[in-house]
């Protein structure tokens, strides 16, 4: 069996380590039909940009040696003279931009330049070239001895394309990963206006009238404002979750999902899988799986939330929590439900909080909802919802963000140790005590509340997740329980959860909710899992719900 390669994204060690992959290799033809002089591809974090791009390097770039063997039996070399003849056929730049962060814009341009110091290292070849000028020479030694200025900062890459078109004699590719990360880390520390002046010159200068380049192609996770940063950009286009073009090119399609599990002899949990990971839609194309998520599932075999606890959620936390006209939205979103809503995918970062377009097109374009439904596409209105479980799960923490700050005394960790050391009784109080502020807080209706409260649930138990494993919707003995907490170590306290909502229909009270619930646990054996593999401190509980009123009882 191959190995993993989780956290892999440069192609070259993939390949050389013989890790498992995926096959995305047409993407690279992909890139060659498209006509665009400048190709902006947003996706959700985590979906495989940097490996795609590493790829499309290591197959383009003609200082890469060997790169023939790397692609050998993969689709790329299958379809024909016109693409395999572009194999190390073109000079190629490739600067990723995920590590230009910083706490201002002095400390953010300190680590640009950092990046474009390994991007200069890569082509020193040209310092011993007979075709570059000396004073070229002087200005690429000044990049590598941090003696530049912003202006010199702001035009180096169009400075290299034009010592490698030189020095070539071919036109270059540019490749930019993750080009919006230093403008949404400058948003969430508040120097925004100062990045976005200092980034809308450096484009500008790089892309306009460069008579050097062959093709740009970008990747990021938001498409920031045109008019905001690539302004002088000509032949520029942006291919977003909405459009078709590369819509199989990232993440994991039902046809190649059916095969890696095959691969990984995966024959258990197929359904819970596609719950927790699948439901992206990228253009007309169904089905996509979360990438990160299932190598990280093939790894440890747990159904929880892996993606929501990459890289930093701080700029959707911000604008959600900031925002004080999609609260009504989110409640039925956590229901389950679909909204309509005009989705602008061109985000103007500024003010988002403030304007509901834009909010709604950042989490369409960021993997947080998806489009269900076309509505009005002049007007760019669609019915959307929240993509799966691990989504759900970040939703229930960012709503509990909203009305902590309301529960004295109520701090999660607090909470939290009551339960896992069976101080059951004060955890039942401060749970009660939540609820109380959940209810007046949110709008949870009796229908979907078993739902909802499950979610919430889930949210708050994945701050266990460093001591425990914390598993939902499992089958064990005869059915499937709601929550599991499973210790890593076998001698502390495990949990079985149930939730239930009084049925007035078919109950006399709330007691007769939680007989039917401790009914279900005993009749369906949910412990079998547990007991099977060693564990013995088994706590069962029941979670009754009753408007405001919850009662919880553990045996």
């Amino acid at each position: 069996m191959q190995g993993i390669g989780i956290g892999v994204s440069d192609f070259k060690i993939l390949r050389v380590k013989d890790n498992y992959f995926i096959d995305k290799s047409l993407f690279i033809k992909h890139i060659l039909d498209n006509q665009s002089a400048i190709a902006l591809i947003t996706r959700p974090r985590r979906f495989g940009k940097t490996l795609n791009m590493s790829m499309l390097r290591h197959f383009l770039d003609c200082n890469q040696k060997d790169s023939r063997k790397l692609f050998e039996g993969l689709k790329i070399m299958e379809q024909g003279e016109f693409y395999t003849e572009k194999l190390g056929a073109y000079p190629v730049i490739y600067l990723t931009m995920k590590d230009v962060q910083g706490d201002n814009l002095e400390e953010m341009l300190y680590f640009f330049q950092t990046q474009l110091i390994e991007l200069f290292m890569e082509h020193l070849q040209l310092l011993k070239s007979e075709k570059i000028l000396d004073i070229e020479k002087e200005r690429f030694n000044n990049i590598l001895n941090l003696k530049v200025n912003k202006p010199q900062l702001q035009e180096a890459i169009k400075m290299l394309s034009r010592m490698l078109y030189v020095e070539h004699e071919k036109p270059v590719y540019i490749i930019i990963d993750e080009y919006d990360v230093p403008l949404q880390n400058a948003y969430v520390k508040g120097f925004y206006d100062e990045a976005i002046k200092f980034f809308r010159t450096f484009y500008g200068i790089t892309f306009k009238d460069n008579q050097y380049m062959e093709k740009t192609v970008l990747t990021g996770v938001s498409r920031v404002a045109k008019e905001s940063i690539f302004s002088g950009a000509n032949n520029f286009d942006v291919y977003t979750v909405l459009d078709d073009e590369f819509s199989e090119d990232f993440g994991i399609t039902s046809e190649e999902i059916d095969k890696v599990l095959a691969d990984f002899e995966i024959k258990e949990n197929v359904e819970e899988i596609k719950k927790w990971y699948d439901g992206y839609r990228i253009g007309k194309t169904e089905g996509i799986y979360n990438p990160w998520s299932i190598l990280k599932y093939l790894k440890q075999r747990e159904l929880i939330p892996y993606w929501v606890n990459t890289s930093s959620n701080d700029l959707i936390k911000l604008i959600l929590t900031r925002s004080s006209t999609v609260k009504e939205k989110i409640e039925r979103l956590m229901k389950g439900e679909a909204i309509e809503a005009k989705v602008n995918l061109e985000t103007i970062i500024v003010g988002i909080e403030n304007n509901e377009d834009n909010i709604w097109g950042l989490l369409v374009g960021t993997g947080y909802l998806k489009v269900t439904e076309v509505v009005d596409l002049a007007e760019s209105i669609y019915k959307v919802k929240i993509v799966n479980n691990e989504i759900r799960i970040l939703f229930s923490q960012i709503i509990r963000e909203w009305f902590s700050n309301k529960v004295i005394g109520n701090d999660l960790n607090s909470i939290m140790k009551d339960l896992v050391t069976l101080n059951l009784e004060e955890f039942e109080e401060k749970f009660r005590i939540l609820v109380m502020q959940m209810f007046s807080f949110m709008d949870v209706g009796k229908d979907t509340a078993e739902n909802f409260y499950h979610a919430f649930v889930l949210g708050m138990l994945v701050s266990l997740k460093d001591n425990y494993v914390v598993n939902s919707n499992r089958e064990s003995g005869m059915g499937r329980y709601d929550i599991m907490l499973e210790p890593k170590d076998k001698n502390a306290n495990s949990f079985i959860m149930e939730f239930k909502v009084f049925k007035q229909d078919k109950e006399k009270d709330i007691e007769e909710t939680i007989v039917n619930a401790k009914k279900q646990i005993e009749e369906k054996q949910y412990e079998t899992s547990l007991r099977e593999r060693g564990f013995t401190n088994i706590t069962k509980m029941v979670f009754a719900f009753d408007g405001k009123d919850v009662k919880i009882e553990e045996y």
